[in-house]
């Protein structure tokens, strides 16, 4: 299992960069250290890989453009292919800690237009109602869900026959899921065709931050008036497109300062925030604190 303490994009989209993630076994079991990540919390994105996980401790807030699901220690959840979505944790009095099982739906279908795809897995990745399910202890039937997943982090790479025992608790998995939760996706939403449009938005943001970004500019790209451009940030990001553009400058300027060597100048303009004494008012405020205290903060708590 790769311990993971931080949230990177994939280069040119708002992907998550998934570690050990290959083409030949679209998998990765991870442990996310919650509170080693930039603001303890992970910016919207989205993957084609579907995500199982388990709190192990701590809590942890989902949000989708639909609204919000909080996950205590002991429970679990599904989110499903491309869907939208950020997370924060919340526990202050315990270490916020998530194990994670990430996957193409190919692992278990196998090969395109199989009975298994068609049967089972496309009706569940295409339900607009299935973006995000809870998996909760004192629910009955949850239980068996939540000892499935929990049971599969114990599996070994290292282990002869690994991949298969892989493949083969994902697909005990899915069929519970399969039988719990198929009935959401009967007769219900349908789908959203603003949620590309705004998945498109974010991904030009991501690869033109630095540069001077404007609503017009933004609302064209995507053949949108800058009214519906800003109604689409409000009703599915609850910010402002402005918001959304100032808060991606300052998460990538507080990981070029935890991370990096560049001097406060040069990070403030590598971001987008200007020159030196500007980009410390806009992180001040914002963040609590002058960026040579929050470098120094993140360069202590690493030694």
């Amino acid at each position: 299992m790769k311990i993971v303490q931080g949230f990177e994009f994939c280069a040119g989209s708002k992907e998550e960069r998934l570690p050990d993630f290959a083409d030949d076994f679209p998998y990765t079991m991870t442990c996310a250290e919650l509170d080693k990540y930039v603001g303890k919390s992970v910016p919207w994105h989205w993957h084609k890989a579907v995500e199982l996980f388990y709190m192990e401790s701590g809590a942890l807030e989902y949000h989708t453009p639909k609204g919000k699901l909080v996950f205590p220690a002991g429970s679990g959840g599904f989110v499903n292919s491309n869907v939208l979505h950020r997370t924060r944790a919340l526990s202050h009095t315990e270490q916020n800690v998530q194990l994670l099982h990430i996957f193409e739906p190919s692992l278990i279908s196998g090969n395109q237009g199989s009975r298994i795809e068609k049967e089972y897995v496309l009706p569940v990745v295409t339900a607009p109602q299935m973006e995000i399910i809870g998996f909760f202890p004192e629910h009955e039937r949850h239980a068996g869900l939540l000892g499935l997943i929990q049971e599969a982090f114990h599996l070994q790479e290292c282990e002869r026959g690994y991949e298969i025992r892989v493949r083969e608790a994902l697909s005990r998995i899915w069929l519970l899921l399969f039988d719990c939760f198929y009935s959401q996706s009967e007769g219900g939403a349908k789908l959203d065709k603003n949620d590309e449009r705004l998945k498109e938005m974010l991904i030009y943001i991501h690869e033109h931050f630095p540069d001077k970004l404007t609503v017009a500019k933004l609302a064209s790209e995507v053949y949108l008036s800058e009214r519906e451009c800003f109604r689409l940030f409000r009703n599915y990001l609850h910010v402002s497109p402005t918001e959304y553009v100032r808060d991606i400058r300052l998460r990538m300027a507080c990981q070029m300062l935890a991370g990096g060597r560049e001097s406060v100048t040069e990070i403030g303009r590598a971001c987008g925030l200007g020159s030196g004494s500007y980009f410390g008012q806009v992180f001040r405020e914002n963040v609590g604190c002058t960026p040579v205290e929050f470098r120094r903060k993140w360069q202590d708590s690493d030694s």
